[in-house]
């Protein structure tokens, strides 16, 4: 995921928070990982405590974050999810 984002891995990674992490409020949570929808469910979030992804139609999508070992981290959340699940 260095230079860009496969989009069946991230779809997929949702799909696992959403169907085995908790509900809190309109939020999905499992292993440290929190995602969620826009109101029109085209744009989906997954983000912990330091990176957020914003992942969107057309295959677009935007990290945010402060420190390039944050998203390192933060990749190996979704794989650790991707496989455990």
């Amino acid at each position: 995921m260095k230079n860009e984002v496969d989009s069946r891995f991230v779809l997929a990674v949702f799909e696992k928070i959403r169907e085995h992490g908790k509900q809190q409020d309109e939020y999905h949570v499992l292993d440290g990982l929190k995602a969620w929808t826009d109101f029109d469910g085209y744009t989906v979030f997954i983000e912990d405590a330091q990176v957020q992804l914003r992942f969107g139609f057309h295959n677009q999508y935007h990290f945010e974050y402060d420190k390039s070992e944050h998203l390192e981290q933060f990749e190996k959340k979704l794989k650790q999810i991707d496989e455990k699940y």
